[in-house]
């Protein structure tokens, strides 16, 4: 009997995990990064929160969570980032997750969050307001 296994082929063949060029060429205007955040891979930093010890008081367990931040007017973000250069200065401990930026969009908007927060803490940092039909 052949057990004959295969893997996926991967969403980003190729990817080096550099911006990709018209997301790139798109900051610096909003209306341009939200025209072509859809069609454009990035980058949703996923990082180990620590939970409770166990039952028979052993070591803690940790989780892995996307990252949500909460505004002083209580909105809610996703974090996302163009590369992996620009979240590895964020942080460089969280693990990269590809994902095409309309995916993006729509687990921040299943999780409740009003925008991306694209390249938090870098120079091509932007905002991209989300609505429920993005």
């Amino acid at each position: 009997m052949s057990h004959d296994r295969t893997l996926a082929e991967p969403q980003f063949p190729g990817d080096d995990g550099t911006a990709d060029r018209r997301l790139a060429a798109a900051f610096g205007d909003d209306d341009s990064v939200f025209a072509v955040l859809p069609d454009v891979r990035v980058f949703v930093p996923v990082v180990a929160i620590l939970g409770d010890s166990t039952p028979t008081g052993g070591d803690k367990n940790a989780d892995m969570a996307a990252v949500l931040m909460t505004g002083a007017d209580g909105r809610t973000a996703l974090l996302a980032f163009s590369s992996i250069a620009t979240m590895a200065q964020w942080n460089a401990e969280a693990r990269p997750v590809p994902v095409l930026g309309s995916g993006a969009a729509q687990a921040a908007l299943d999780e409740g969050a009003s925008a991306l927060l694209l390249d938090l803490g870098s120079p091509s940092f932007t905002v991209v307001e989300l609505t429920a039909r993005h």
